[in-house]
């Protein structure tokens, strides 16, 4: 049995799912709505705010699908409940970064400044950067792939190179560092 696939997702107060035609669950909360359409083959009951998924043989695909739409739709449960948080920061002398509504700006030591253009779900601040810390963006959603996938576009602008650990990295991520040159012995 999956072990993840098995286990229960419930319902916390304020969250209500439903599963409607087509087998698309729909999971409304305090932070928005979330539907996800699942595999004809997985059974879904919900009942007594707990949703359950079975699985009907132990086919290698059954198996995947089971544990998959379990993460899925409790992930969608998280998202629209507490909602998701990403935090990045900026190392690098004079890196920085600008929110104004949903367009950040970027300036990362290039000869221009970098400008993305966030999906109306995710919404970004950066809080105020005391003397001798690196800048920080928060960038938060209940949508837990979407969040994902923008905090991974947005360190391809300057990934963290291994030597001084410039660019942009997750906040408590742990790079490998390299030693530098040394001098030639005569």
């Amino acid at each position: 049995m999956s072990r993840i696939g098995k286990l229960p997702v419930s319902l916390p107060t304020g969250v209500s799912a439903t599963l409607e035609d087509g087998n698309v669950m729909k999971v409304k909360g305090p932070l928005g709505e979330m539907s996800q359409k699942i595999d004809p083959d997985i059974k879904v009951t919900i009942e007594d705010n707990t949703i359950k998924f079975e699985r009907p043989t132990d086919q290698p695909r059954h198996r995947s699908m089971h544990g998959l739409y379990r993460a899925l739709v409790n992930n969608m449960v998280v998202g629209v409940s507490e909602g998701f948080t990403i935090k990045q920061e900026l190392v690098g002398v004079g890196y920085r970064v600008s929110v104004s509504g949903q367009l950040l700006v970027f300036s990362l030591g290039y000869s221009h400044e970098i400008q993305l253009m966030l999906p109306k779900e995710v919404k970004a601040e950066v809080p105020d950067v005391r003397k001798g810390e690196n800048p920080v963006l928060v960038l938060k959603s209940a949508d837990k792939q979407l969040v994902g996938q923008v905090a991974a576009k947005i360190r391809t602008f300057r990934k963290p190179e291994p030597y001084k650990g410039k660019g942009i990295k997750f906040v408590g991520e742990q790079l490998r560092r390299k030693a530098g040159k040394t001098a030639a012995a005569k």
